[in-house]
């Protein structure tokens, strides 16, 4: 019974991370994410689309999608082992959604959630810190992405959360993986920066 309880929470956690929060916000202000810009379901896309507010309601609502299961778990009492599969099982849900014929975003904003809730105070700070600071060097909100994802495994080690030190590594392939558009793009010089329209991913 303790397997198949483990295997639900997993599951459940798979589907909160599923839910394609900028297509609903989307649906609200009449249009679909994936059919403008970028054609991406994240903030930034959404806000091109929909402005500030949609952006907005897009962050709260991939973040809350992060840091939900993982509260979840701590209720449940959910070993440590138990809360990074947890993470893990949401941030896969949030790049390859059941419910958008398994596509998705980049998982950037539910990966911000799950580190809220598995570390707060620190590595989470870190995090933030490392995006905003080269979002506001280069203003471009792909490259900030995947600095904070090379950040993951250093903050987690530096901040002694070796239980969750794995799944960081395997949280930043994941999301470098996601990025890999945007990266031949940063490579060639062509990645459109915040502000000049193009085809900027979003996060």
């Amino acid at each position: 019974m303790q397997t198949v309880a483990s295997l639900l929470v997993l599951a459940a956690a798979y589907l909160i991370g599923s839910i394609p929060v900028g297509v609903l916000v989307g649906k609200v202000y009449g249009f679909d994410p994936r059919t403008v810009g970028s054609h991406n379901i994240g903030m930034t896309n959404v806000g091109r689309a929909g402005g500030k507010t949609a952006a907005a309601l897009t962050f709260i609502g991939d973040l809350l999608k992060g840091l939900v299961p993982i509260l979840i778990g701590y209720a449940l009492q959910v070993s440590q082992t138990g809360l990074a599969l947890i993470g893990l099982a949401t941030l896969v849900g949030a790049v390859y959604s059941i419910f958008l014929g398994f596509a998705g975003g980049r998982g950037v904003a539910a990966a911000f959630g799950i580190w809220l809730g598995l570390a707060p105070g620190s590595v989470a700070l870190i995090l933030l810190a490392v995006f905003l600071v080269v979002l506001g060097a280069s203003r471009i909100v792909s490259l900030a992405s995947i600095a904070a994802a090379f950040a993951l495994p250093i903050a987690v080690a530096l901040c002694s959360y070796e239980q969750f030190f794995l799944v960081s590594l395997a949280m930043t392939a994941l999301v470098v993986w996601r990025h890999r558009e945007n990266i031949g793009r940063l490579a060639a010089g062509s990645e459109p920066m915040l502000g000049r329209g193009g085809k900027e991913s979003a996060a």
